[in-house]
């Protein structure tokens, strides 16, 4: 069985009119949604077949809007309309027909995709009988089911021999793609990462924006750069930075020129959609992103007394979820001791405030400590100088590591000795310093000293 790169919302927000105009919003169980929509849309007495196939059709129509976002990256404030001349005909609070439900019961969390690509197809149908379209013709399907075909084939009928049917596809809460957060010069993980890979497919429709070489989910200068371009191109604040509207503006482009919404998109294949970051740390994973986060951990630790500090070594065990678990019970996040989304930009927020308030007694430590972002490319400041002192006295003892010059700018002889020092010490040579680096950094250049 495919895997589902999608999850089915619990929940989809239906305009009750055209996109534009004053009719009410009404949020309803994504399955009801189907029912309803199947309702208004078929007979209950078509063929079996003929039902599930235009079912299929429906969900995936649903499912196609609601991952990319199409109304709310314009700004709007739901997920898919009720008027036939954009979407799927909704009637609020319309019988249900008995079978019909049935079907949506067993099927809701099917949905159709097209050869390698794995967002939902956009299934675009119209009855076949008054409206003529390139996509599936709802009267059509009820004579291909009495000639015997199975809802697959009705569908490879319309859609063609390349399409899929994914099964049991994961439900989950709603949640939007942006990340509450500005995202800026420094930060990292899978929403930067994002970002990155749509502005170089973007840019290649816009080439005044420069491709990012490096596609690694660091925002570096050259991510900076390429979004304040973005910004320009479509009349945004070109501060470089990705605050929500830059993030759905970005979305909106990127799901355009993919044709995303078209049945002749060009898609987004697995490798596209496969993360690099994970998004979920929980007990019995290991790795350096578990490093970070009991690094992370262990700082705040250190100003909160019910907060236990775990070791930092890369083991998600019983030890870092208690610490989970108390700094969730700390800032009023759900226990549950997973670390997702909400709880990491949590610690990190957590982690900034302390450094800007720290104690009299920490204050001589405090150019040591890690500042609390990814020190990259397009980086300037104290902070750089800093970093550039610590790796001169490491060049001074190590010959693998140049010498830099300290001018507080991140540039191409900063990013060179910092590689040098990560491959050093066995860790990926990215050349942007994060809280790993760092501190390795940190304990050389002490070693040194000494």
């Amino acid at each position: 069985m495919a895997t589902s790169f999608v999850n089915v919302p619990e929940t989809i927000t239906v305009h009750l009119g055209a996109p534009d105009s004053s009719a009410e919003n009404v949020t309803v169980p994504f399955a009801a949604y189907i029912k309803n929509v199947a309702s208004s849309e078929i007979y209950p007495t078509w063929p079996e077949s003929s039902v599930r196939a235009n079912i299929y059709a429906i969900i995936s129509f649903a499912l196609n809007r609601y991952y990319t976002e199409f109304y709310r990256s314009r700004g709007y404030d739901f997920d898919i309309t009720s008027s036939t001349q954009y979407d799927q005909k909704f009637i609020n609070n319309r019988e249900i027909f008995e079978n019909i439900s049935q079907i949506v019961d067993d099927i809701f969390n099917d949905y159709v995709t097209k050869g390698e690509q794995v967002q939902p197809y956009f299934t675009t149908y119209c009855n076949g009988t008054t409206v003529q379209c390139d996509g599936l013709s709802q009267w059509g399907t009820v004579s291909l089911a009495e000639q015997g075909l199975t809802p697959y084939e009705i569908l490879q009928y319309y859609y063609g021999d390349d399409i899929n049917i994914i099964r049991n596809a994961p439900i989950s809460p709603n949640v939007p793609s942006y990340p509450g957060v500005i995202i800026d010069l420094g930060d990292s993980g899978e929403d930067v990462r994002t970002i990155q890979r749509q502005l170089n497919r973007i840019a290649v429709n816009y080439p005044s924006i420069r491709k990012i070489p490096n596609v690694n989910g660091i925002f570096d200068e050259p991510t900076r750069s390429a979004v304040e371009q973005f910004q320009r191109i479509f009349n945004l604040t070109p501060d470089g930075r990705v605050g929500k509207s830059t993030w759905y503006k970005i979305k909106q482009i990127y799901n355009s020129v993919k044709n995303l919404s078209e049945l002749y998109s060009e898609g987004i294949t697995i490798s596209e959609a496969q993360r690099q970051f994970r998004t979920v740390l929980q007990k019995g994973d290991t790795g350096s992103d578990i490093s970070v986060l009991q690094y992370y951990l262990a700082f705040i630790a250190a100003f909160y007394d019910n907060i236990p500090s775990p070791s930092v070594d890369g083991i998600f065990g019983d030890q870092t979820l208690e610490s989970v678990l108390a700094f969730q019970r700390q800032f009023g996040l759900p226990e549950d001791g997973i670390v997702g989304r909400q709880t990491w930009y949590a610690l990190q927020d957590q982690y900034d405030s302390i450094l800007r308030s720290l104690p009299a007694e920490y204050q001589s430590y405090s150019s040591l400590l890690y500042p609390g972002y990814y020190v990259t490319t397009g980086a300037t400041g104290k902070v750089v100088e800093q970093l550039q002192t610590f790796i001169n006295i490491i060049a001074e003892n190590n010959p693998a590591v140049p010498s830099v010059t300290v001018d507080g700018v991140y540039g191409q002889q900063t990013q060179n000795a910092v590689i040098a020092i990560q491959k050093l010490i066995g860790q990926n040579p990215t050349g942007a310093v994060g809280p790993l680096t760092w501190n390795a950094i940190v304990n050389l250049y002490n070693d040194y000293r000494e």
